[in-house]
């Protein structure tokens, strides 16, 4: 995999702290360079290996931005960004984790009270010392203190989507190892949770110090924390990865325990002591008049593969996103787990922006983009305009009507079915925001919350999909992982509205967001709801990022009918029309 997300992040960081320290403009070209980098369907490192011009053809990526993209692949370092750091030793990531506080804010802060992380920021709020900053009040100072824990929480944890490209990067490297038998990712990444706390790596191997060796030399890796026999930590891009190394023979037992969760695990171990056996990270052990508290203590039954830990205890194997103790283990005895939902049956995506509003690109190049990654149709749904698009980005009505001829003037040449559309905001009272003879015109209209993303949204989003015209609801708790926790929504209650209006709640597969959630998803197709899995994409490469929504709705137990977009277009122009 391309070290492109890596660029992209430090390119990222060198703009907050720019606007930290009050820069105008150049931010701004900083993150435009950031998101075309990290959309660049090549290998940056292999761009940059060519020079400055090549990396210079990409869109937005100017002289200084590429001398400084070649000269990170070269040295491993930004000197300019080294001393930007030093001018300005915050920790931005986790103050701008508080809802409220941007980079500029934070650099208000330090320049005011020396605010360098989350603990000064929260003992300066204590201390009535924030509302006496200009610009700030106390208003802002309550909001810090409110929010504080949940930014403390978010700093502690990575979203899936940063984490799980280096989880597949080191575990290619690491399985082309000669020492190697078999190597996987466990614990939370495994499992897919939308924040990891770290990238557990598991390895089976008869020599476990080749292996150890192999991941310290490894140059994804910024900086070695510890290594030992067969355990080893370091960071990479700051996300903990921590390998773990076990004998072939009890590879299994391993990664069955090492995924977790520590709820189902609890589940399973319990399940065990009722037949007499033992469950644990060695195998799975009959220890009927056995009193040896030692960990293999017992006949050994099972430890070489995972299906045969499950098989010992009486159970079908249980794919890893349902793990979390939510009815999996006694679905699993009684062989009623869910046949999920698999990665290549959404046929479609229909949440995606062109540069009409905020994406990237225009409307042929989305549709291009959809055909090539092998998609069958797509929605172009643009925002609206009204509360939340700041900016200016949405697209007034006049003008939507406009972009409805457009679309079906590209449709008529495309190689697959192209849909009119639009993301409308669902505004605090339930209202949609496109006058409703111009809805009726589209076929299929997307409304999301976008602002007042606070409190109880329930009534809100259930008028929403009791709506004629609105076929899907966007990204209903308008949460932001790491970032904010949206609204308050009770799901039984909006499936019921959506089922009975024939309206399609959306899991949004951007990793910042996956939302609806594993558990909301579960609850939503147990009230009868239909499920919608869309990137939200705003350029061609985001719709990679529907794997993430795949696990989502997998760790929601959907099966293939639960997903609106697994049917043709035709199936879709029924449950529209309906």
């Amino acid at each position: 995999m391309s070290r492109n997300d890596e660029i992209a992040t430090l390119l990222e960081e060198f703009a907050d702290l720019l606007d930290a320290k009050g820069v105008e403009y150049k931010p701004r070209a900083y993150r435009r360079a950031a998101e075309n980098i990290r959309d660049f369907p090549g290998a940056m490192e292999g761009l940059a290996a060519e020079g400055e011009a090549s990396v210079g053809e990409i869109d937005g990526v100017g002289d200084a931005i590429s001398s400084k993209v070649v000269e990170y692949f070269e040295t491993g370092e930004i000197e300019e960004l080294t001393e930007l750091r030093a001018e300005l030793p915050v920790e931005m990531a986790a103050l701008t984790a508080v809802e409220g506080i941007g980079p500029k804010s934070v650099g208000s802060l330090y320049e005011a009270l020396g605010i360098t992380t989350l603990d000064e920021l929260e003992a300066a709020a204590e201390a009535g010392e924030i509302q006496e900053v200009s610009g700030f009040g106390a208003k802002t100072e309550q909001n810090i203190l409110d929010n504080i824990d949940f930014a403390r929480e978010a700093h502690e944890r990575s979203l899936l989507g940063e984490g799980r490209p280096h989880g597949d990067r080191v575990r290619s490297y690491m399985a082309a190892g000669d020492a190697v038998a078999e190597c996987a990712l466990g614990g939370s990444i495994r499992r897919w949770r939308p924040t990891i706390g770290d990238v557990d790596v598991l390895v089976g191997s008869p020599n476990p110090e080749a292996v150890v060796e192999r991941f310290v030399d490894w140059d994804g890796l910024d900086r070695v924390i510890e290594s030992g026999d067969t355990k080893a930590s370091a960071y990479a891009d700051d996300v903990r990865v921590d390998l773990r190394v076990v004998d072939p023979s009890e590879f299994g037992a391993a990664l069955q325990y090492f995924t977790g969760s520590k709820d189902h695990n609890v589940a399973v171990r319990n399940r065990a002591i009722e037949q007499d056996l033992k469950v644990n990270e060695y195998g799975v052990f009959d220890v009927e008049g056995v009193e040896d508290d030692d960990q293999r203590a017992g006949e050994l039954v099972a430890s070489e593969t995972e299906e045969a830990v499950y098989d010992a205890l009486g159970m079908d194997w249980v794919p890893p996103e349902l793990r979390e103790n939510r009815g999996e283990v006694a679905a699993a005895a009684d062989g009623s787990l869910p046949d999920l939902l698999a990665e290549g049956e959404v046929r479609g995506d229909i949440h995606t922006h062109t540069n009409w509003s905020d994406g990237s690109n225009s409307i042929t190049e989305m549709v291009e983009g959809a055909a090539d990654f092998g998609h069958d149709y797509l929605a172009v749904t643009d925002h609206a305009t009204g509360p939340g698009m700041v900016g200016g980005v949405g697209v007034p009505d006049e003008k939507l009507r406009e972009q409805i001829s457009e679309v079906e003037s590209v449709a008529a040449d495309a190689d697959i079915d192209v849909f009119t559309g639009v993301e409308a905001n669902i505004a605090a009272d339930g209202s949609i925001s496109v006058v409703d003879d111009l809805l009726s015109e589209l076929d299929v209209v997307v409304a999301s919350p976008h602002a007042a993303l606070d409190g109880d949204g329930t009534d809100r989003l259930v008028a929403a999909a009791q709506h004629p015209d609105v076929n899907v609801i966007g990204h209903p708790t308008g949460r932001y992982l790491n970032r904010r926790e949206g609204l308050d929504v009770d799901v039984g209650r909006l499936a019921e509205a959506a089922a009975d209006n024939d309206t399609a709640l959306e899991i949004n597969a951007n990793p910042a967001r996956l939302d609806l959630g594993g558990g909301a998803v579960k609850q939503a197709i147990e009230a009868g709801a239909t499920i919608a899995i869309n990137t939200d994409a705003h350029s061609p490469a985001n719709l990679d990022l529907l794997r993430y929504g795949v696990h989502t709705a997998q760790r929601g137990w959907a099966e293939t009918g639960d997903v609106l977009n697994t049917r043709d277009a035709e199936g879709l122009r029924e449950f529209f029309d309906a």
